[in-house]
Formats: C-alpha cells, structure tokens, sequence
C-alpha cells in the first residue's frame, strides 16, 4: 500500500486505524449480516451508531445539556439558508463579520431575509487577518452575531472570541471543530461540515442551545427546521448513515488518542513547525498577520505565480498531494487536520528544504 500525505482542505485525511476498522466492518458490521451502507437508518443497529456518535461528541466537545446535536444533510452551505430561516425571527437583524468566502456566502444568503449587518471586514488585505470587534460594536437587539471561526482558504482564526453578551454567537466551525478546545456555552450555534475533521462529505453536524429553537419562520422549509430535527432525534428522514458512522469511528479513535486536549497539543506542533520554517525560510513566506494564523491551515507563496505551480508539481510527485491553494487566491496551502500526522508535516518541510535549495537565488 503506497499511500500519500493528503493536505486537501475536504474532503480531507481520515485517520488510518479508521479507515482500516471500516475496511473489516464494510461487508458485516456487528454480526449482522450486512454492511451499514445496507442498514435501516430506524433499525437498533443504527439506534446504537448514532447514539453513540452524538455521546462521544457531547463527551469530547464538553457540550452541555441544554444543546441538542443535530447530524444532518446539506453541507454546511446549506445552513447558511437554515439559519435565518430558524433565527432571524425576532427584530430580523443579525450582524457579521466577514473574514473570507464562506463569511461572505453566509451573509448574502441571510440578508435574504432580514437586515443584515457588517459590523467588520478584513476584505482591505484579502483576508490575511482578524479585524478587531468590540462588545460596542454588538447591537443588544440582533438576533445573532454571526463569524466563521477558521477560514479555510486564507488561513486566519479566531483566538479570542467576541464578546456580544447577550446575543447569541453563531459560528460556522467546519475546519476547526475538534482541533482545539471550544467552550461550547460561549455559543448559540456552531456548526460543521464533517469532510475536514470529524468524517466523510455528507454531514453536516449543528450544535445548538434548547432554547433559541421553535421560532422558524413560516416559508421554513420542513427539512430546514431545526426543531423539528431535534424533536425526530436527526431521524425526520434518511440521515447520512454512513457518514455519521464513519464520523462515530472518528470520534472513537480521537478519544483513543487522549481527546481534544492530545489533539491540540500535536495540532499546535505541527502548525509551529511548519511557521518556523516559513519565518526562516528565504524563498517561501506565510500570508497571514502573525496573531491571527490558523493552526489548521497554512497558505504560502514565493512570489512567483510559475514557481508556486512547480512547487505543487514536485510536492505532488514525491508524495505530497493537494498542496495548491483555494483557486481564489492560488500559491499554496497545506491544511493539516487531526489525521495528518507530525511527520506528514516534517516531509513537507523537507521537501520545501530541498526545493528552497535548488531555486532560491541568493
């Protein structure tokens, strides 16, 4: 079995020991006789996967009781819709705060049904950074504040939450659930798509607290509404099954390891080896301000358009696949997700030695 680094944003690098148990169950899961790709998702078989999946979310992520855990379809895309049809109810206003694409989708989509705020927006320097937001700035009669938490294809984070007191903070998560510890009662809502740290495509995890449910708006559609996927336990229809499956082998082996408290200590290890060679390093440089950059993605560039596209190539060749950044801002990017290991990065770093060798002009 030849198999390579994968630095794909998502679908992303599944951990090994999952991939091989799904390999041994694929044909009979649990002595039943069939696969869980065959299994009715209302059968004690799949009962157990998906409860077992939603405790050990609960259980890693510290998710307090007063939130309901939703495992739904759609993608994270989709809640962009979802949202304001179940929130922006009230004075129909929510804020924003746009640090990249997906901020930016998700706002255009609420604005569809309410006023919609930008309150801040790192748009001036092409997302490199985290725009400073003050507890002032937070208008105590919105219905939410909205950010995305890790921007996948510029490469900054949140380290420091805003503040917005009593309005609900809604956070899209998809690229930073599970990497790091998160104070869920710090949030009304976090969401994910599962393609990058939990599972497959094809689920999209919603977190959200007891009582800002039951509130849609009346053109809701059914399948959109969150209360009514809480109140059929994500079982209204046909869920994801195999996906959530997988997600359950995911979160098994990630308690296996030590929790989220292991996960970020080696998350935080890759990212600072791979900072470290790019602050040195003469021919590649990091595009993001300093405080602000992401432990799970890391864009980079040397400056030449040509050079960055044989830069992939060679990665490519020797075994580091998917290294070309999002198509919006090109040059580079290594997304190093819970499944890539230390030495995916160390080979990385090694590959760039030696290509910095051989093209870098002193």
């Amino acid at each position: 079995m030849n198999r390579v680094y994968n630095f794909s944003s998502g679908p992303s690098v599944l951990p090994l020991k999952v991939l091989e148990r799904a390999q041994a169950e694929f044909l009979d899961y649990g002595n039943s006789g069939m696969s869980v790709m065959e299994m009715s998702h209302r059968s004690p078989g799949f009962d157990e996967i998906i409860c077992a999946a939603e405790q050990l979310l609960r259980e890693l992520m510290g998710i307090p009781d007063n939130y309901r855990v939703l495992f739904l379809q759609g993608g994270a895309s989709t809640q962009f819709a979802a949202i304001p049809l179940n929130f922006l109810t009230g004075s129909k206003k929510a804020q924003f705060v746009l640090t990249g694409l997906w901020a930016k989708k998700a706002h255009a989509e609420s604005a569809k049904y309410g006023d919609c705020e930008v309150v801040a927006s790192s748009a001036d320097k092409t997302f490199s950074y985290i725009p400073a937001v003050g507890p002032d700035m937070v208008k105590p009669d919105s219905d939410y504040f909205y950010i995305c938490h890790n921007n996948t294809i510029y490469g900054t984070t949140w380290h420091t939450l805003p503040e917005t007191g009593d309005v609900p903070l809604f956070a899209d998560v998809s690229s930073s659930i599970l990497s790091e510890r998160m104070d869920v009662s710090r949030f009304g809502l976090l969401f994910a798509g599962a393609q990058k740290n939990m599972g497959p495509a094809g689920l999209t995890v919603v977190i959200v607290r007891d009582d800002l449910l039951g509130h849609k708006m009346d053109i809701c559609p059914t399948m959109l509404d969150y209360k009514l996927q809480a109140d059929n336990r994500s079982l209204y229809n046909t869920p994801p099954t195999y996906s959530i499956y997988i997600c359950r082998l995911v979160l098994e082996w990630l308690k296996s390891i030590g929790g989220i408290e292991a996960i970020e200590q080696t998350n935080r290890k890759k990212a600072a080896l791979l900072y470290d060679y790019l602050d040195s390093s003469k021919l590649f440089r990091g595009t993001v301000a300093e405080q602000d950059r992401s432990i799970m993605n890391i864009p980079f560039v040397t400056g030449d358009e040509e050079l960055d596209r044989t830069f992939v190539s060679g990665a490519k060749a020797a075994g580091l696949v998917n290294l070309a950044g999002h198509r919006t801002v090109g040059g580079m990017r290594a997304s190093i997700y819970n499944a890539m290991p230390v030495e995916g990065v160390e080979a990385l770093i090694q590959f760039m030695y030696k290509f910095e060798k051989e093209y870098h002009k002193s």
